[in-house]
């Protein structure tokens, strides 16, 4: 079988199909594709302006969405305009470079958009819990270190990837059936042994991500435990209410990763467009919706959103 070395002096460049098995429907595809990242930038893109305009807003909390509206901007970029230039001119092909700077630039923004929710549940934790050290275990100056924190860990740890990646001879076929460079997705067509990078993203996925899940689920549990002591219901709805929108988005995130990870894993019988239709989604539906929910579940944000609306 014919092989290639990525260190070559000619670089391989990959096709990626799309969503096999619907090409010809590629240009009506596009249509709720292209809607939800329109509402995606629109959303984010409003959080950061109102949060910048406005003083009262220059929180702890407000910082950690704008840093989510980042990461969300991120994501949806970095897989729509390419998805785009497939599903309108039957633009597949991708060099090497673009291919693994796409999936580094994916796999970085995962991870920080990971370390942002563990934050925001610390955030609720010690806003719920113990509210009279708030404003000095929370400052800006705080928040804003964790947050490069947070990147530093995220670059560090997907940085492998691509060097992992390199290393590896690739067949003669080199189709992505997908609309993105997905890691395993290069896995899978390289003619080389793989075992090292099937390791690496199985230590990514279950250390790391497993252990921000738990310390996500740690905080709300305390919060929900601290919340049902509280014997006044005033107080008790008021807590409630400041977790519902960071609720909602855990929730959001959670179940649109569950399922294309179930089928890549269990779905052996779903068909392959059913599995790039999730994957998809699953980048495409948190950024969409974690603005309109904190728009909607964030009074605050909401009246000063609100006010420039009026204005306009």
């Amino acid at each position: 079988m014919e092989a290639f070395n990525l260190t070559s002096s000619g670089p391989p460049t990959f096709t990626l199909n799309g969503i096999p098995g619907l090409e010809g429907a590629h240009n009506w595809i596009s249509i709720p594709f292209s809607m939800l990242y329109i509402i995606s930038l629109l959303g984010n893109f409003t959080i950061l302006f109102v949060v910048a305009k406005e003083q009262t807003l220059h929180k702890p909390m407000y910082l950690l969405l704008c840093m989510l509206a980042l990461t969300d901007i991120g994501t949806s970029t970095c897989i729509m305009p390419k998805a785009l230039c497939i599903f309108w001119f039957s633009f597949k092909s991708i060099t090497m470079d673009g291919c693994l700077t796409q999936m580094f630039f994916i796999y970085m923004l995962a991870l920080m958009h990971s370390a942002v929710l563990v934050t925001m549940g610390f955030d609720r934790y010690i806003a719920i819990c113990d509210p009279l050290r708030y404003a000095t275990i929370l400052t800006n100056a705080r928040i804003a270190k964790l947050g490069i924190v947070g990147l530093i860990r995220a670059v560090l740890l997907v940085l492998p990837m691509p060097l992992l990646l390199q290393r590896l001879p690739f067949c003669a076929s080199r189709v992505i059936p997908q609309t993105y460079c997905g890691y395993m997705a290069l896995v899978n067509i390289s003619c080389g042994d793989t075992i090292i990078n099937r390791m690496y993203v199985l230590v990514i996925t279950f250390v790391i991500m497993g252990s921000d899940l738990t310390l996500i689920g740690l905080f709300y549990g305390l919060i929900i435990r601290a919340v049902l002591g509280i014997s006044s219901k005033k107080a008790h709805q008021k807590a409630l209410n400041t977790c519902t929108a960071h609720i909602s988005v855990m929730v959001i995130t959670c179940v649109t990763s569950l399922f294309p990870t179930l089928t890549s894993s269990f779905g052996q019988g779903i068909a392959a467009h059913i599995h790039v239709l999730l994957a998809n989604l699953y980048l495409l539906l948190p950024p969409m919706l974690n603005p309109i929910i904190y728009g909607v579940k964030t009074k605050e944000l909401r009246d000063k959103v609100g006010k420039y609306i009026c204005k306009m």
